[in-house]
């Protein structure tokens, strides 16, 4: 389905994940898409190939979203290459795996940069976009976040912290850039693919059969599944802003209230 023909839109993080899903079912329906990478050049020009097979035209941008030059570079790319910008995905993020446990495991430094990339990243892309978007009257930004953010789970504490704070700054971000900007967030669960196979590594696929056996949808979700997600808030939903969404196979529902004390 090709109805994107004259939509422009930045992905932050693309090169592989979430990220290049989303730049990919984009392009599928004929849009024309930023791919941006900090380190993963080789994956992100074959994001770029995989998005002009698919239909749609890409073009990519190296750049630190904790920098906010370099977000202002990104901005710059699309205007240069397109002369517009009708949607943003903040999806690039980082973190340092470490047991919720060991809190000797995370430094200030751990913290900071966590927060510089998850956090500030997404603001300073937000804060690059809205002049355009707004001398346009109309745009859409969708922040990824994840279910850490929500239930205090994940990779870590400062990552749990960095989600969470991004899923609070969306409500402020979506009262701040209406009426004509909308600002909404998917907080993935599981979601199969490199990272987790890094993360988890031999416990990898006894974790998509937990998944599959455990959650009310019994299934694990993919990067597609997170993409089509975002593309919904970015492509319609025209009366939603401030939301922050699940999209975990029902994961959240497994974590019990705490009992009365």
């Amino acid at each position: 389905m090709s109805d994107l023909n004259h939509w422009v839109g930045i992905v932050t993080g693309s090169a592989t994940g979430i990220g290049a899903a989303t730049a990919q079912l984009l392009a599928a329906r004929g849009a024309k898409v930023v791919i941006n990478y900090s380190k993963s050049q080789q994956e992100a020009e074959e994001t770029v190939a995989a998005c002009q097979k698919a239909g749609g035209e890409a073009v990519i941008c190296q750049a630190d979203v904790a920098q906010d030059e370099d977000c202002k570079k990104l901005v710059q790319t699309a205007l240069d290459a397109w002369g517009r910008i009708d949607g943003l995905v903040n999806n690039a993020g980082t973190t340092k795996i470490v047991p919720h446990h060991d809190l000797d495991g995370l430094s200030a430094a751990d913290f900071q940069r966590i927060y510089a990339v998850n956090v500030v990243g997404p603001y300073q892309m937000c804060r690059a976009v809205r002049p355009t978007m707004k001398a346009q009257g109309r745009g859409a930004i969708v922040n990824i976040s994840s279910l850490a953010g929500v239930v205090g789970v994940g990779s870590s504490i400062a990552y749990a912290a960095s989600k969470g704070a991004l899923n609070t700054m969306t409500l402020s971000l979506a009262r701040a850039l209406g009426p004509e900007i909308r600002v909404n967030t998917v907080c993935p669960g599981f979601v199969q693919g490199r990272w987790q196979r890094k993360w988890l590594g031999e416990g990898y696929a006894d974790r998509i059969k937990r998944e599959e056996a455990t959650t009310p949808l019994g299934r694990a979700g993919s990067a597609e599944d997170m993409a089509e997600v975002a593309i919904m808030f970015l492509t319609s939903c025209a009366n939603v802003t401030g939301e922050v969404i699940m999209s975990d196979s029902g994961r959240h529902l497994s974590f019990a209230p705490a009992k009365a004390r």
